[in-house]
């Protein structure tokens, strides 16, 4: 397929970008495609067939015109053609595209380079996720930079399955690891983790089978991953010094753009064609700033859960009870898949108590509404999108994380930053209300929103210009991608 070359009548680089097929995975792809077609990059952005469209579907068929220089295309997921409106089962996407995502995308690679109208493509973006992408990227002769759209401590955490494993703590030899005591084991070897459990590490190592198969994805990811032109991070250096210093000597050069948001919102300032590019696959619910604009500064609670977490209609309830009897003013975001095979049940006396104090909708523009005065506290997750757009909005946070490194992220929060709480996974109204309470009206959360404004602070100044460490690293990361190989 030839090296880095461009087409005689266009100089322009040209940076395909591949997220994983996820919300939180391809809302920071977006961001960073944006930021490079403002440095100049044609883009093209590759969506799956599914998510494709999920898009179309949401915001009508112009939805992915995109621009002359910004155009998309798509690639199968290899997975059976459904028409579903929720986020995919992880496993199934990372096994399904892993063995059938490199040839559709070697062939699109092939399609755009002799296409005359755009310059060849010069450098891959993938998510760190799809590392196989890395084999197109050494067969073109082209660098390739690996966006991990997760926190440097969840990939700090990922970095240590091979020891666990080496040191026969996982795959855990009893059943019953979730409640007799293994989970509660210290370790102490890891750098700027010091007393983190297993219990906080990213959570795939929750299993008894040696042939787990994301226990063993995920090791061969980390290896793999070491192979990049580079990684590049939706965070900055001030928050994750210590995860950074532990990875650094194992990795490519690993450079921390973020909050990306702050980046961006020049870009799209002076580009409102780039801006009208939207990344959500699910239609916004804009009410609900309306009904924010109500109430008064730092006395509305939002609750979101991302775009991944189910629940039990149980622990539904439990949570919309302890909302309820917290007595705050709250927001929540309630998608249409949240409910673990079923649809979301609350009970009617609950929304009789709610009126006029609480709003539940479907979906929204989470930054606008963590942007918005009235918010004084996040109930989330713990997904990464979610902490970096709280920190940068100054919003302390409740913590129930879900999966994956959300665990880790938790921890991270609750002790290192210290600008969250955690609610036990086995959740109770109980619980919900003291710690509602707590974050909204008592001393820690007055704290714990003093913490998160000095962090804003520092975000601020990483991406702000000439010297901030994130400013400075997309200038890093723009001449990796137009590095010869």
């Amino acid at each position: 397929m030839g090296s880095l070359q461009t087409s005689s009548n266009d100089e322009k680089p040209h940076a395909i970008c591949v997220p994983y097929p996820a919300q939180g995975h391809i809302t920071p792809m977006l961001k960073l495609a944006k930021i490079l077609h403002s440095k100049g990059f044609h883009i093209t952005f590759v969506n799956t067939e599914y998510n494709r469209n999920r898009f179309l579907r949401s915001f009508g068929p112009n939805a992915l015109d995109g621009l002359p220089s910004f155009r998309f295309e798509v690639i199968p997921d290899g997975l059976p053609q459904t028409e579903g409106d929720t986020t995919q089962d992880v496993p199934s996407v990372c096994e399904s595209t892993e063995r059938l995502g490199l040839r559709p995308f070697k062939e699109l690679v092939a399609r755009l380079n002799a296409d005359p109208s755009v310059p060849r493509v010069s450098c891959i973006v993938a998510d760190v996720v799809l590392f196989f992408m890395l084999n197109a990227g050494e067969e073109l002769g082209v660098p390739e930079v690996l966006l991990w759209t997760a926190s440097v401590c969840g990939l700090l955490g990922y970095a240590q399955y091979e020891t666990l494993v080496d040191k026969n703590i996982v795959p855990f030899k009893d059943d019953n690891f979730h409640t007799n005591g293994d989970l509660d084991m210290v370790l102490d070897w890891i750098p700027s983790m010091e007393n983190i459990r297993i219990r906080d590490m990213p959570s795939f190592i929750r299993t008894t089978n040696p042939d787990d198969f994301m226990l063993n994805y995920v090791q061969r990811l980390i290896n793999r991953t070491k192979r990049a032109s580079a990684i590049v991070f939706n965070s900055y250096d001030a928050l994750e010094h210590g995860a950074l210093d532990a990875l650094s000597p194992d990795f490519p050069p690993l450079y921390t753009l973020g909050p990306i948001e702050f980046l961006l919102g020049p870009v799209e300032a002076n580009n409102m064609e780039i801006k009208s590019l939207s990344s959500s696959l699910w239609k916004e619910d804009p009410h609900c700033l309306e009904w924010l604009d109500s109430y008064n500064p730092n006395s509305v609670v939002y609750v979101n859960f991302g775009s991944v977490t189910v629940m039990t209609n149980d622990q539904l309830v439990e949570f919309a009870w302890g909302l309820a009897n917290s007595h705050q003013p709250f927001l929540w975001i309630t998608r249409p898949d949240l409910i673990l095979g079923d649809s979301a049940v609350l009970p009617p006396d609950f929304l009789e108590v709610i009126k006029g104090r609480g709003l539940i909708v479907s979906w929204c523009n989470q930054e606008k509404i963590l942007g918005h005065h009235a918010i004084g506290g996040f109930l989330t997750h713990c997904g990464w999108n979610s902490i970096t757009e709280s920190i940068s909005q100054g919003v302390p946070m409740i913590c129930w994380p879900f999966f994956a490194e959300q665990q880790t992220n938790c921890w991270y929060c609750c002790n290192k930053w210290e600008i969250g709480m955690e609610i036990d996974s086995n959740v109770k109204r109980e619980a919900v209300e003291k710690q509602v309470t707590e974050l909204m009206t008592g001393e820690k959360g007055k704290e714990m929103k003093r913490r998160v404004m000095e962090l804003k602070i520092l975000a601020q100044e990483a991406c702000a210009s000439p010297y901030g460490s994130s400013y400075a690293n997309i200038d890093n990361v723009i001449k990796v991608l137009q590095s010869p190989k």
